[in-house]
């Protein structure tokens, strides 16, 4: 053989993923990733991410897990845990004792939750303090238009929704910044220093409440103390029902008042906030909602909450209620859940890092993921020294190319970023401990974490044909 044909047997060579899509194929990723964007757009938080996929799995036939109840191939129930965990199963046709093909992802997303005591007034303008979620770069969040969601639970047992800034008309939120006039000091303080966390408040109203203060010598509210923020309550109260002791019991986030929209004079980009990781968890979603029969294995997606802070609480990837579930599902066939987990397949699906032309010194170039090139499969995650990382099997790695090229997969291997720079983690160490062979993988977002991050669409639709591949997968 001469040179250029031992290239081609025994070199890689990366190609965009455009040059191998059919125009049949194209028209399948531009429907799915609208119907990603309304996902995002109806899915601004964790629960309401759950809620969807709830309406979605019950339109796709199904139905609640009851402890106990009977199960047989091509069942389809899930698992909501507290409103901010969902799992979903389809039984397969072999025996829970050949495992389980398993997509992991996680929904919520780095924001500002509200402080227990938020609301304050100072100079006759009204604020909500609020303490930021996951990593954050906190000058990004600044002169943006914010919405709140949420719930308040209240003491005699109703919870009350709140969205506040959604939809046509609804007045919006904002954190105030310094003038660039007045913003010499500020200039001089690194990034990280230049908006500090207890700054990130909230601007919520500057009306003071009217009245003439009632008779001579009673107090009304004209001499009420903190007029603004009175006025505030009042309107909260009237809209929704609760008091401001009830902030104490209430799960309420501002997030970015803008919808999923299309990148580029081409649209082959989306931008949206939450793509981390609510990408990966609707391709996972979809996945298993598409499946038109029972799978050789059973098919299990699960879409994890707190993992931007460590996977903790009863509704992380670390939490007991996973194992339970599966555990009902493996007694149900008589199965020991060490026997199934075993032999189970788990992708932990989760965005890493595009390169990025505009920072080209953080990235090792020759594996960093690329736009238009598929999936991104990470062996390993973690920082520096793989920390935190579950480091898959060369084994796994193997059956998993296989998957993906069988099934007509674009898909590329990555690290994100030099060994160095730092680096992140995902849920994969905590399906690994599970003793569940495990794989990271997902989508390259460029300005991960932002507000506003952008995704190739290619690369979304690539990732839930990953997913399907996972479903179906012979082992």
């Amino acid at each position: 053989m001469n040179a250029k044909e031992w290239k081609k047997k025994v070199c890689v060579e990366p190609k965009n993923g455009y040059e191998r899509l059919s125009p049949e194929e194209r028209e399948r990723m531009n429907a799915y990733c609208t119907a990603y964007k309304a996902f995002l757009d109806a899915g601004k938080t964790e629960r309401e991410c759950v809620q969807e996929s709830v309406r979605l799995a019950e339109a796709a036939g199904f139905r609640p897990y009851v402890r106990g109840m009977a199960l047989e191939a091509g069942d389809r129930v899930f698992f909501n845990n507290r409103g901010k965990m969902l799992i979903l199963a389809v039984v397969g046709r072999l025996g829970l004792a050949e495992g389980v093909q398993m997509a992991a992802a996680h929904i919520d997303s780095p924001r500002l939750d509200l402080k227990p005591n938020p609301l304050y007034e100072d100079s006759e303008l009204a604020y909500l303090k609020t303490h930021y979620y996951g990593g954050i770069r906190k000058y990004q969040w600044v002169t943006i238009p914010l919405e709140l969601h949420g719930v308040v639970a209240m003491k005699d047992g109703r919870t009350l929704s709140v969205t506040l800034g959604r939809g046509g008309g609804e007045p919006r939120l904002v954190i105030s910044d310094l003038l660039p006039h007045l913003g010499a000091e500020q200039n001089k303080k690194p990034l990280s220093e230049g908006i500090k966390g207890e700054q990130l408040n909230l601007l919520i109203g500057s009306e003071p409440l009217s009245g003439n203060g009632g008779e001579e010598g009673e107090e009304g509210a004209g001499a009420a103390k903190d007029r603004v923020k009175l006025n505030v309550m009042k309107l909260l109260y009237e809209k929704y029902g609760f008091t401001e002791e009830d902030f104490i019991s209430a799960e309420l986030e501002a997030v970015p008042a803008f919808d999923a929209v299309d990148v580029g004079v081409d649209a082959s980009m989306i931008g949206a906030y939450g793509h981390d990781d609510r990408v990966c968890a609707f391709a996972a979603l979809r996945a298993v909602l598409d499946l038109d029969a029972a799978p050789e294995r059973t098919a299990v997606c699960v879409l994890a909450d707190k993992e931007e802070i460590g996977s903790v609480g009863v509704s992380g990837m670390r939490t007991a209620a996973f194992d339970a579930f599966m555990e009902d599902l493996c007694q149900a066939q008589n199965v020991p859940l060490r026997a199934c987990l075993e032999r189970s397949f788990c992708l932990s699906a989760d965005v890493t890092a595009a390169f990025d032309p505009n920072f080209p010194d953080v990235f090792d170039k020759r594996n960093a993921a690329r736009f238009n090139r598929g999936i991104a499969l990470n062996k390993y995650t973690g920082a520096r020294g793989k920390s935190g990382a579950s480091d898959a099997s060369a084994e796994t790695v193997a059956a998993v190319r296989r998957w993906f090229d069988d099934a007509g997969v674009t898909w590329q291997m990555s690290e994100m970023g030099k060994v160095d720079a730092g680096g992140g983690g995902t849920v994969a160490l905590f399906m690994a401990n599970r003793n569940i062979d495990t794989l990271d993988a997902g989508v390259p977002l460029l300005s991960m974490h932002a507000p506003f991050e952008v995704a190739a669409k290619l690369d979304c639709y690539m990732t839930f044909k990953a997913m399907e591949a996972v479903c179906k997968a012979h082992r």
